[in-house]
């Protein structure tokens, strides 16, 4: 770091150990010394805006994203009445389903239940732009 003139912030630092299910009781929780910090090991860091978990199952980035999204969607709701169709139809593919593309090459092979959450999302945006009833569900493919 020093011949590339670097210098290491310890409050902006993680390291985090993957291990599989069975071996997480294993990781070591104390403190590392690096240079003349301490950086402690933590089981979510972010990376480039995703959220990578310590057993790669990727929950903390889904639960982060339908959270976010379901934000938007509240704040959006009262301004629907507001505007046209398609100028909410933007607004919310521009702030929603963006949120939900990004970093979506990261969430292959996730279990069902994951993508049920991700699609319960995609389904509340299409309840809220056509002003749909909640018993309407709606299926992208």
């Amino acid at each position: 770091m020093a011949s590339n003139r670097l210098q290491l912030n310890a409050s902006k630092t993680e390291i985090m150990w993957y291990s599989s299910v069975r071996r997480q009781s294993q990781r070591p929780t104390s403190q590392f010394r690096v240079c003349n910090d301490l950086v402690t090991p933590s089981t979510v860091v972010r990376d480039l805006g995703i959220y990578l978990d310590c057993d790669v199952s990727m929950c903390s980035q889904v639960a982060r994203t339908v959270s976010n999204c379901f934000f938007i969607l509240r704040r959006l709701r009262s301004i629907h009445r507001s505007l046209t169709r398609s100028v909410f139809q933007s607004i919310v593919v521009a702030l929603v389903l963006s949120k939900l593309d990004f970093g979506n090459a990261t969430l292959a092979g996730l279990p069902l239940y994951q993508l049920r959450r991700l699609q319960s999302v995609l389904n509340a945006a299409a309840r809220l732009v056509f002003s749909a009833s909640r018993h309407v569900t709606c299926y992208y493919i």
